[in-house]
């Protein structure tokens, strides 16, 4: 990597978001109530034009920002672009629920400022910035899920904190703990001096980061808040808290994994496959006899954890693990906001029974439906099938083919809790009376699931990019 001086237009993504949430904040604190659509609105053309910024900048080449501690490379270029449109997506899907609401702004300022966090996450390079970008990226988040200061919001983002402050804490132990055996927080200082570190001091520093990681990944053993807190929530913070967080953090791993973890001697490879395994088969198996349709999609995140960390066990020995873990990102990413996109549509309808007949109301939004769920099993032409190949052959080439059979079971069985929601919408009876939908979070609905369609149909050219 070259060398950069201290350029904030190295980090001009980020320079937007942070710019737009403090310009949204003094906006909705002057604005009157029927103007304030104007905050939403500022935070989308930063995403917008952070997007275009963040797609120049990936053609320059792999730099580093303020001294190293920024990289800015295919990993974070990737996640630079799908975190921003996912960032948009959040936004349009939470544009009518909270039209009017008394704290309209504040909604639309913590989206950009959650975003930004998990923007700082995957670029990090040095551990100080890693653990103030764990931060950022979790603050926001819980404001968010308490946001509507309701019963089931208040106690989502009580657990939500309480888990997030506790291992927040364990990640800053395991900073402090590696940086007492590398004498450095820099990742390259780091990738020099921990082979030569003890090993049990190195072990117990990677396994609280590792921890600390995985709580914002919402895999295990980091992944008793995120049922509570997708149920208790709005849906358009759900799609944000089991999207962005979970993408920054899951480029946060592999940076970390692949350079300075790479010679230090303790098994992390080992480890991160044996979490992987954890999470796909916890989450498919809590997922099989809910009825909730949050708390089902919930437990699906847990188990997509495990396939993304499939790459991530594999950044030491396969050249494939890269571009794997940032494609399967990308089209996690656009099929799950999907499926919330259809769940924010029809509020209304909490259960999986709930949902029966609605293909006579509602066909195409039961379609775009079908595509998601079948998607995040991995039916092709899906982007997450492609993705799920791109991940088995790196775990493959890696050597670990015990988690290749392991993750294939589990998309199997994956299948019987997806078709337990697919089948009543698609019945020909029951459908819902009174049925009121959300006409914005429906084109989201459309547009993500076609979008899901077309990644997976053109693959090879995205591939090709990362």
């Amino acid at each position: 990597m070259t060398g950069m001086d201290e350029n904030p237009l190295d980090l001009l993504p980020e320079v937007l978001l942070g710019a737009s949430a403090v310009l949204g904040l003094l906006l909705g604190a002057w604005l009157p109530r029927h103007r304030q659509w104007i905050v939403p609105a500022l935070a989308a053309v930063a995403c917008t034009a952070g997007i275009v910024a963040a797609a120049v900048a990936a053609t320059d080449g792999p730099m580093t920002a303020f001294d190293g501690a920024f990289a800015i490379d295919p990993v974070t270029s990737t996640v630079r672009i799908v975190v921003l449109a996912g960032t948009l997506v959040v936004l349009a899907l939470g544009f009518v629920p909270f039209r009017g609401h008394a704290r309209e702004s504040e909604f639309h300022v913590l989206v950009p400022l959650a975003s930004l966090g998990a923007l700082m996450l995957a670029g990090s390079q040095d551990l100080l910035l890693l653990a103030a970008a764990y931060l950022l990226a979790s603050v926001p988040a819980y404001a968010l899920a308490g946001f509507r200061k309701d019963g089931p919001g208040t106690e989502a983002a009580l657990k939500f904190y309480i888990v997030g402050a506790l291992l927040g804490v364990v990640l800053l132990t395991g900073i402090t703990l590696l940086y007492a055996a590398g004498r450095a927080t820099a990742y390259p200082a780091l990738t020099e001096a921990l082979p030569a570190a003890p090993e049990p001091l190195v072990a117990v520093g990677v396994v609280g980061v590792l921890a600390g990681l995985l709580f914002k990944a919402g895999g295990v053993p980091g992944h008793f808040w995120v049922p509570d807190a997708v149920q208790g929530t709005s849906p358009p913070v759900a799609a944000l808290l089991t999207t962005i967080p979970k993408i920054a953090a899951l480029a946060a791993l592999y940076r970390l994994v692949a350079e300075p973890l790479a010679d230090t001697g303790v098994p992390v490879p080992e480890l991160v496959a044996v979490l992987a395994a954890a999470s796909m088969t916890l989450g498919n198996l809590a997922a099989f006899f809910q009825s909730d349709v949050r708390r089902l999609l919930a437990y699906s995140t847990i188990s997509q954890v495990g396939y993304l960390l499939m790459p991530v066990a594999a950044a030491q020995d396969s050249d494939l693990a890269r571009e794997a873990l940032l494609y399967y990102l990308a089209a996690y990413a656009v099929t799950n906001l999907g499926a919330f996109a259809v769940v924010c549509a029809l509020q209304e309808l909490r259960t999986v029974d709930a949902y029966r007949g609605l293909l006579r109301r509602r066909p195409a939004l039961v379609f775009s439906l079908v595509v998601c769920l079948l998607g995040l099993v991995g039916t092709p032409p899906t982007a997450v099938f492609l993705g799920k190949v791109e991940v088995f052959t790196a775990a493959a080439d890696a050597g670990l083919g015990w988690l290749t059979v392991t993750a294939a079971v589990n998309t199997v069985a994956s299948l019987f809790y997806y078709l337990r929601w697919i089948r009543p919408a698609a019945s020909p009876t029951g459908a819902p009376e009174h049925l009121h939908t959300q006409p914005l979070a429906e084109v989201v609905a459309y547009g993500t699931a076609a979008a899901s369609v077309v990644l997976g149909i053109a693959g090879g050219l995205v591939l090709a990019s990362v």
